[in-house]
């Protein structure tokens, strides 16, 4: 199962929220590999993999691959996947290289479907395949939608929500139309919820109304732990496993599971709130 995580809207959660269902797909036994095309390399920097990339390259003198050179230079995807410290959990990783991608890739034939070509293969060996989109809709979050079996979108809790979703929308369907017509909404993740607030509740309200039973029932809360972890190179699950953050994507990942793999078993929660 191949799932794009995206929102033009900046701020909302995305490159957390791939991170940490990232890490607890893994944790309940899912093989799941996380795929960074967002030019500011969050994702690898919040997984602490920018510091393996670093050291690797000291060590021989050759920087490892990334999703750039997989996108650009054609190289081989499995060439470009690390093996993070937790296990089932791989990722290909991305630098600020990645940046000019999109004008070099303009002419290239096919170009909206480069990405997905690239990891066609390598995605049999995962049970989750989770690509953290820019916060834009671009040339990179096309083909990160056009890889994708299903679209995952996380909306704030807040004023403006809802704004430019109809765009996302709009375009999620012209690709579904166009260039991969397997593709659907697969989700929608409240996150930074604040249960002190009307505003908050409004919000679910509004986006619970507009995307029915797309909604996950995991509520993502704002929560200084899920803010704190990524700059020391972690996720909520090694940061602060007893959390209401870390709970709240626990129970996150085992909807995942239910919702796109039917078939699969969920290990127990291993976490409580805290």
């Amino acid at each position: 199962m191949i799932l794009a995580v995206t929102n033009q809207k900046g701020g909302v959660g995305k490159t957390t929220t791939v991170l940490n269902l990232g890490v607890y797909l893994a944790v309940k036994g899912q093989k799941t590999l996380l795929i960074d095309i967002d030019p500011q390399s969050n994702l690898t920097s919040g997984l602490g993999v920018k510091n393996q990339i670093a050291e690797t390259e000291s060590m021989t003198n050759e920087p490892p691959k990334t999703i750039y050179d997989v996108l650009v230079n054609k190289e081989p995807a499995e060439n470009a996947v690390i093996h993070t410290r937790i296990k089932n959990l791989d990722i290909i990783p991305c630098t600020i290289e990645l940046a000019g991608a999109e004008v070099e890739l303009v002419g290239s034939l096919s170009r909206e479907s480069i990405l997905k070509k690239a990891i066609e293969k390598i995605s049999k060996d995962y049970d989750f395949v989770v690509i953290d989109c820019p916060p834009s809709l671009g040339l990179l979050t096309i083909n990160g939608l056009v890889a994708a079996h299903n679209v995952v979108i996380p909306v704030q809790a807040e004023y403006y929500a809802l704004e430019g979703l109809g765009q996302l929308i709009n375009t999620i369907k012209l690709i579904k139309n166009n260039l991969n017509s397997t593709m659907d909404v697969g989700g929608v993740i409240l996150t930074m919820f604040d249960s002190r607030t009307n505003l908050s509740k409004d919000v679910t309200k509004e986006t619970q109304n507009f995307f029915g039973d797309k909604v996950f029932k995991s509520v993502i809360p704002r929560n200084i732990k899920l803010s704190e972890a990524p700059s020391n190179g972690l996720s909520i699950q090694e940061y602060a496993p007893y959390s209401a953050g870390a709970l709240a994507y626990e129970q996150l990942a085992e909807e995942v599971i239910k919702r796109f793999r039917k078939d699969a078993l969920v290990r127990p929660m291993l976490t409580k709130a805290g």
